[in-house]
C-alpha cells in the first residue's frame, strides 16, 4: 500500500513557502487583483526560491519532487491569501504533460522555464458547446504540409493575458476528415490568427478569464506533444494532476477563512465573553475544520498514488479529493462569513472576496455533478447517467 502521510521534507516545504507567502499576504493579492495588477513579484520570487519547479525532474532545473510537493506550495500559498490559479495550470497540467510526453527538444524548450517560473503556460480545453464532455471538442488540428493548422475556440481559460503559450486541446483531423482523437498542441501567445477576449468575472483574482479564437493558425510540427493517437489516456495525465492542484487550492482557501473566523471568534467579546465561546459558532466552525481537514487528507492520498505511478487509483481519489475540497471550502467560507456578522461581508475583512473563490471550487475545473457521475460509474459500478 502507497503511504500518503507526508514526510518531514514535505513538512519543511510548507513551512518555508508559508513564510515565504506571508511577506506578500492576502492585502498584496487583494490589492493587485482590484487594480488589475498582476502578482509578478510574487511568482518570480517563487520561482527563484525553486517551489514552482518542486516537480520539475532534476536534469530540466527543478526540484525533483512530485505533484505532492508541489500541492502543498499551492495550498501554502492560498492560505497565505494568494490563491494562485496560474499555479494549478502552468507547473501542474502543462509540465507534467510535457514531462511526461514530450520529445527531449520539448523537455530542454520548456521545462526550465516551468522550473524558474521563467514560463508561464495556460491550459485551454473548455469549450461553450462541449461543456464537460470531451468527446464533444469541435477544436481542430489537422496537416498542412510539415505544419498544422489549429481552428475553433475555447472558453474559460486561465491567465492567457500573462502565458506565454496555451496548451491546446484539439481533435485530429486525418486527410479523409474524420475527426480522431483528441490531440495536445502547444501555441505561443502571439501566434498570427490567435485572439482571445477578457470574460468579465465576479471573482476577485489577477488572473483573468478568456475566451480564445484560433483561425488557421499555424503551428510547426514539433508544436504536437506526445502521440496523437493517445488520445484521452494522455489528456488525463494533466487532468488529474489538474484534480490533485484544485483540492489543495481549495483547502488553502477554506484554512485561511477558517484561520480568520477563528481569530475573530476568540477575540470578538459581546456580552463579556468572546463569541467563540458560544457552541452556535463554535461547533459550526468545528465541523467544517474536520471537513476540511478530511479532504486535505484525501488530496495527500491521491497526490501519492499519482506520484507512484498509479493512474487509475489516482483518478478515482483525486475526483473525490478534489470533490472533498470544494465542499469543503464553500461551507469553511460560508461559515467563516457567519462567524463575522455583517464584518463578514466588509472590504476590511476579505472574506467577501473568498465568497466567489469558493464557489469556484464547486464548478471548475470539473463540476461536482461531474465527479459524482465519475464515482457512481466507476467506484460504485452503476450504470453510466449520460
Amino acid at each position: 500500500m502507497t503511504a500518503f502521510t507526508e514526510s518531514a521534507e514535505r513538512a519543511d516545504l510548507r513551512a518555508a513557502v508559508a513564510a515565504f507567502a506571508s511577506r506578500y499576504g492576502e492585502r498584496y493579492f487583494l490589492d493587485k487583483a482590484r487594480s488589475g495588477g498582476k502578482t509578478h513579484e510574487l511568482w518570480a520570487e517563487a520561482g527563484k526560491l525553486g517551489y514552482l519547479g518542486v516537480a520539475v525532474p532534476e536534469e530540466h532545473g527543478g526540484g525533483g519532487g512530485g505533484i505532492g510537493d508541489l500541492a502543498a506550495v499551492c495550498e501554502e500559498l492560498a492560505a497565505a491569501g494568494c490563491p494562485m490559479l496560474l499555479l494549478v495550470v502552468s507547473p501542474a497540467i502543462c509540465a507534467t504533460v510535457i514531462t511526461r510526453f514530450g520529445t527531449e527538444a520539448q523537455k530542454a524548450r520548456w521545462l526550465p522555464g516551468f522550473a524558474d517560473g521563467a514560463t508561464k503556460m495556460a491550459f485551454a480545453i473548455t469549450e461553450p458547446e462541449a461543456g464537460s464532455n470531451a468527446h464533444r471538442l469541435t477544436t481542430t488540428i489537422r496537416r498542412d504540409g510539415d505544419d498544422w493548422l489549429l481552428t475553433g475556440s475555447k472558453h474559460y481559460i486561465s491567465a492567457v493575458d500573462e502565458a506565454d503559450a496555451v496548451l491546446v486541446v484539439a481533435r485530429h483531423v486525418d486527410a479523409s476528415g474524420q475527426r480522431l482523437a483528441p490531440s495536445l498542441v502547444v501555441v505561443p501567445t502571439d501566434a498570427p490568427g490567435f485572439t482571445r477576449h477578457e470574460i468579465g468575472m465576479e471573482l476577485v483574482s489577477p488572473e483573468k478569464q478568456f475566451t480564445c479564437f484560433f483561425d488557421e493558425v499555424r503551428l510547426p510540427a514539433d508544436a504536437l506533444v506526445g502521440d496523437p493517437s493517445a488520445g484521452l489516456d494522455q489528456l488525463f495525465a494533466g487532468l488529474n494532476p489538474e484534480r490533485i492542484m484544485a483540492a489543495s487550492y481549495a483547502t488553502g482557501v477554506a484554512r485561511r477563512a477558517i484561520a480568520k473566523a477563528a481569530d475573530y471568534a476568540r477575540t470578538r467579546t459581546v456580552w463579556d465573553v468572546p463569541i467563540g465561546a458560544h457552541q452556535g459558532l463554535a461547533h459550526p466552525l468545528a465541523q467544517v475544520a474536520v471537513q476540511v481537514e478530511l479532504a486535505r487528507l484525501m488530496t495527500q492520498k491521491a497526490a501519492a498514488l499519482y506520484d507512484a505511478g498509479r493512474d487509475r487509483e489516482a483518478g478515482e481519489s483525486a475526483n473525490m479529493a478534489k470533490y472533498a475540497a470544494g465542499e469543503a471550502v464553500a461551507a469553511a467560507v460560508d461559515q467563516a462569513i457567519q462567524v463575522h456578522g455583517g464584518n463578514g461581508l466588509s472590504t476590511e475583512h476579505g472574506l467577501g472576496a473568498l465568497l466567489t473563490a469558493s464557489r469556484l471550487s464547486r464548478i471548475a475545473p470539473v463540476s461536482r455533478e461531474m465527479i459524482l457521475n465519475f464515482v457512481a460509474q466507476h467506484t460504485l459500478r452503476l450504470p453510466r447517467s449520460y
